[in-house]
């Protein structure tokens, strides 16, 4: 056998150390040097070696990140020390106690606290051999879990090899929390909806659902995360502070927040400060923990029980209240979903009073096992839509309803059909008009057609009155401008604002235009990436589904959609009046411009325009948007309120500039 060049070995330990840092600085640090472009050139370089040289292979390797063969189960770890619990408190006087108990059992020593955030997620256990991770455990009973090794090995925040191991011991335990920010669970059951799939409860039933998938490869493309709050062994020297710092030297995320509490009054201020900012964090937290900082005074400590007696959760008041599930009533979407959505008694929870909470569909009722009559428990984090999470099966009254999806049309009466693999019922009739509405309400949108004053209510009345059956019968609205001025409250500058702003939505751009048709699974991502492949309205038309699949992001129920869509004859007939009518049905030419070849990043508030405005003059300048600041972004145009966006921008020493100096470049 031939010698392996030592070009090969080098070029590949190079390319692993490099995608290591660039998950780091991505998944730990939040600030990526590189874009996704070029992340993906340097693994598929690395995947690339490693399969012309499967002996150089390592189980630390970023590519095997990705997922391997489904496993049948999950065999058992034994926690050697155990994954104890926390006692929980609830109160400044409960926290008092606990200091006063620490106090008692130390005598003359003074405790000094560590206080942290307690994310709310599943517990886990990684061990590492020699500074690389072999083998990853949930907390189970805290005595033994489940062996999720392969699972967590997809998860990117996860230091596959640690950063650092000098003077440490070979076997190191790392122990924290998985969790998922709030945004990715929300993007997570955007796109489980899009493509009829089953929704999500909340991020930490999520997490812990994820975690516990046979096939590893689904896991890969979930948005998991770790933050680490303990390093074992962790001895008697030292401090549980000491041990954090090493963490994050190690390579982990360890929280938003770690502080050093000389008092138990600044602990009680340290709870004050992030129950009151606890919606301002990316991921949910349902309290902090209180920890004996000192790794001697712990010993001393010890344990009762399954809990440590010197730590305790001093827990927030709870964003989530009970409350009575009056009714489930039937809401119909412009493709004709029809959407469960739970009438309550109304209760105030999360700053606002909430009656009503969505339900998703039949499946998400049915794993709840939720019935009319029930107390259920409704949660609202920040501006999240309220939801009901969990029911009190304990309350559940001797006569509560099971509900059962009708066989019609809550609104029109036409028959409901479940397609195959879908988890939503359907109205079948397209002239539905719930459905009318909602397809008129879609194209007037801001980031499709974006006219201007045509709401719901507006909508509404038109249709109500005859004027408009179709988005299409919006460009005829003209011919009805004197009974538009006659109606109560409208007059001749609210009919004449409509109708400009009708007049100048012939304007948008192509993909918007294909967004704004409300095509099934068709998001405005999808509808640019169309356009980008197929500029006009023919040319997407025409296209077969092999010719869709052939554009990235195009699967096959997305192809199927577009099919159906224009295989429809009312669609083509709409689709003819809107081209008649002027509006844009081609995508421009890509003309050489004065930002050609410069990438930009908005951020805040502009004076002058809208944040689609802006981009629009960008991407019309021969520019290019990007979503976020990395080495490759030129400028960023700022305005007021900007985010975290400014002081990465700062770091890079990416030019900031704002729209006085944007209008001078596109002049």
């Amino acid at each position: 056998m031939a010698k392996e060049p030592p070009g090969n070995r080098r070029r590949i330990d190079t390319l692993r150390q490099e995608l290591h840092d660039h998950d780091h600085r991505y998944y730990v640090l939040a600030e990526p040097t590189i874009s996704d472009e070029e992340y993906d050139r340097l693994m598929n370089e690395l995947r690339g070696l490693e399969e012309k040289h499967p002996e150089l292979r390592t189980a630390d390797s970023p590519t095997q990140r990705v997922g391997g063969d489904p496993t049948r189960e999950f065999p058992s770890v034994v926690h050697d020390p155990p994954m104890l619990s926390l006692a929980n408190s609830y109160s400044e006087e409960e926290i008092r106690d606990f200091d006063r108990r620490v106090r008692g059992i130390l005598k003359n020593e003074t405790p000094v606290y560590a206080a942290e955030l307690k994310f709310d997620g599943v517990a886990i256990a990684l061990k590492y051999r020699n500074g690389v991770f072999v083998q990853g455990a949930t907390r189970g009973d805290g005595t033994q879990g489940d062996d999720i090794t392969a699972n967590l090995k997809t998860v990117r925040s996860i230091p596959l090899r640690l950063r650092s191991v000098r003077s440490l011991p070979g076997n190191l335990e790392v122990r924290g929390e998985a969790y998922m920010e709030r945004r990715d669970f929300e993007r997570l059951n955007k796109a489980q909806s899009q493509t009829g799939g089953k929704m999500f409860i909340n991020p930490r039933n999520t997490t812990a659902g994820t975690l516990k998938l046979q096939d590893s490869k689904i896991v890969a493309t979930r948005p998991v995360r770790f933050a680490a709050y303990a390093l074992l062994p962790g001895g008697t020297d030292g401090s549980h502070m000491e041990n954090i710092a090493l963490l994050k030297k190690l390579g982990f995320h360890v929280g938003g927040a770690q502080e050093m509490c000389v008092s138990i009054d600044d602990v009680i201020a340290f709870w004050k400060h992030w129950e009151e900012r606890r919606e301002t964090l990316p991921y949910d937290i349902d309290g902090v923990v209180i920890k004996v900082n000192s790794l001697r005074h712990q010993q001393r400590l010890g344990t009762i029980a399954k809990s440590p007696r010197w730590a305790i959760a001093f827990k927030f008041a709870s964003r989530r209240v009970e409350t009575i599930l009056k009714d489930i009533l039937l809401q119909v979407g412009r493709v004709g979903t029809i959407t469960p959505v739970a009438e309550l008694e109304p209760v105030f929870v999360g700053g606002s009073t909430v009656s009503r909470a969505t339900l998703h569909n039949a499946d998400y009722i049915k794993e709840l096992d939720l019935r009319i009559g029930d107390t259920v428990v409704v949660e609202k984090g920040g501006d999240v839509i309220p939801k009901i999470s969990a029911i009190i099966v304990e309350k559940r009254p001797p006569k509560a309803k099971r509900f059962v999806f009708p066989r019609t049309c809550p609104v029109c009466g036409s028959p409901v059909a479940r397609p195959e693999a879908e988890a939503n019922f359907f109205c079948e009739n397209a002239e539905c008009p719930a459905q009318v509405r909602g397809r008129i309400e879609h194209f007037a949108h801001r980031g499709a057609m974006d006219i201007e004053g045509l709401g719901e209510a507006v909508v509404d009345q038109l249709v109500n009155l005859g004027f408009i059956k179709t988005y299409a019968d919006l460009y005829a609205l003209h011919k009805n401008r004197g009974a538009l001025e006659d109606l109560d409250r409208w007059g001749k500058k609210s009919a004449g604002n409509l109708l400009d702003s009708i007049e100048q939505s012939k304007k948008q751009s192509f993909h918007r235009v294909l967004f704004a048709l409300g095509i099934r699974h068709v998001g405005i991502g999808v509808a640019q990436t169309i356009a980008e492949h197929l500029p006009s309205i023919e040319d997407v038309q025409g296209a077969t589904a092999e010719q869709l699949q052939t554009i990235s992001a195009i699967g096959p129920r997305i192809a199927e959609s577009v099919l159906s869509f224009f295989g429809n004859d009312r669609n083509r007939k709409a689709v003819r009046r809107l081209k008649e009518a002027g509006v844009t049905m081609s995508a421009a030419r890509k003309v050489k411009g004065r930002l050609s070849g410069l990438t930009f990043v908005l951020t805040g508030t502009l004076p002058g325009y809208s944040r689609e405005e802006a981009q629009g003059l960008i991407e019309r300048h021969g520019g290019k948007i990007a979503g976020a600041v990395s080495k490759n972004v030129d400028y960023v145009l700022a305005g007021e309120e900007a985010g975290s966006k400014l002081e990465k921008a700062g770091v890079l020493k990416i030019r900031i500039i704002g729209e006085k100096e944007f209008n001078k470049m596109i002049a």
